[in-house]
């Protein structure tokens, strides 16, 4: 079994199951989920059946994230397909939604971190994964100690979310784990994830991104689309897209290039590059589109779980304990309007702008600038 650390972006297949009774004309997707729901109900039986190590990694997760798998029931965890798993800080009460969740295994996990306090709910369009992880969920609240089960399974689609009675502004945090690449309408499925989530809740995933947008023969291949390639957006028009559906600034937590096992594939897609990626979306409507500066600063005190030291936001921002850490706006809010608040002093205001924050947002466009004034010219 190949495991992701958290905030590790390996890609998870195990994750983008697709019922093999979607042969509904009235779902133009049927195609789609069809094609994943062969290749990954009939085609792979075990890792070494991938192509790329798009869903595998060698990579260790922290020990209290290997101790939770270690207490999922063996066949839960022998249904997962050797991906890693992608699951942020500070769980404990959330209400966390798991798009993709396979045979289960994440969702076992959030429930032994979200505590009996909090609430896991799984959806999968495979109903052959949601067989097995339905058969364990008495298991596991045996296993956790807990009075009641905290898990939920449904079966659908994650682009019809509305589908599975899941209601707006319920959940406070959604994971996912290389299963947007999967689906045809990804508008579709970025929409329903900021649809259900709270206001200041995070839509934090793992997929795949290519590095130029492909080919409509790559886009069709089986094998490429299975091994969550064919699917993968372009990086920039992931960003667009995540704007335009109401996360107006996404952030890369952490990346790594895909590469492939079988020369037939590396030949077919020389041209261009994969990369699996892991992003934190939040429900957060007063973002801006850039880094603004407005002077303001944040204390980490130590406190979020299992980091001691120092907590990582993102890739640009490892904040030390106890020290004053400038920031932007946006990095401001994504701390004190969210569930980090309580794990950090918070300094200054925005009632004073100094422009675009300095090695963060785009640069002045102006060649003037560079030149320390350059041309006056008049006001129009």
């Amino acid at each position: 079994i190949f495991f992701r650390p958290i905030c590790v972006m390996t890609n998870a297949n195990g994750h983008s199951k697709a019922t093999t009774q979607v042969t509904n004309p009235e779902d133009p997707l049927g195609d789609t989920h069809e094609k994943v729901s062969e290749y990954y109900g009939q085609t792979l039986q075990t890792s070494d059946d991938l192509k790329t190590n798009a869903c595998t990694t060698s990579e260790m997760p922290p020990p209290y994230i290997r101790q939770a798998i270690g207490n999922c029931h063996d066949e839960v965890v022998m249904k997962y397909y050797g991906c890693g798993i992608t699951i942020p800080e500070c769980l404990e009460g959330l209400r966390v939604l798991d798009l993709g969740c396979g045979a289960g295994r994440d969702v076992y996990v959030l429930s032994a971190l979200v505590g009996e306090s909090g609430s896991v709910v799984g959806v999968d369009m495979t109903q052959e994964q949601l067989d097995v992880a339905r058969k364990h969920v008495q298991w596991h609240t045996d296993k956790y100690g807990y009075k009641q089960p905290n898990v939920e399974f449904k079966h659908g689609y994650i682009e019809k979310l509305y589908d599975c009675q899941l209601e707006d502004n319920s959940f406070d945090l959604i994971v996912s784990n290389c299963v947007i690449n999967l689906c045809q309408d990804k508008e579709a499925v970025l929409r329903e994830a900021y649809r259900v989530l709270k206001p200041g809740g995070e839509l934090y995933f793992c997929d795949v991104y290519s590095s130029r947008r492909p080919s409509p023969e790559i886009m069709k291949d089986p094998v490429l689309h299975g091994e969550c390639l064919s699917g993968a957006m372009y990086w920039n028009d992931f960003i667009r897209l995540s704007q335009k559906c109401g996360f107006i600034d996404p952030r890369l937590v952490k990346d790594a290039r895909i590469e492939m096992k079988s020369e037939k594939l590396e030949a077919k897609l020389s041209h261009i590059q994969f990369y699996s990626a892991t992003y934190r979306l939040w429900k957060l409507p007063n973002l801006e589109p850039d880094c603004e500066d407005y002077g303001q600063a944040v204390m980490y005190k130590g406190t979020v779980p299992h980091c001691p030291e120092i907590f990582v936001l993102d890739g640009h921002h490892k904040i030390e304990r106890g020290r004053v850490f400038p920031v932007c706006g946006n990095t401001y809010s994504m701390l004190k309007d969210t569930r980090f608040a309580a794990h950090f002093d918070f300094i200054g205001d925005q009632s004073t702008h100094y422009g675009i924050f300095e090695n963060c947002g785009r640069p002045i466009p102006f060649e003037s600038a560079a030149a320390g004034g350059g041309n006056v010219a008049s006001c129009c």
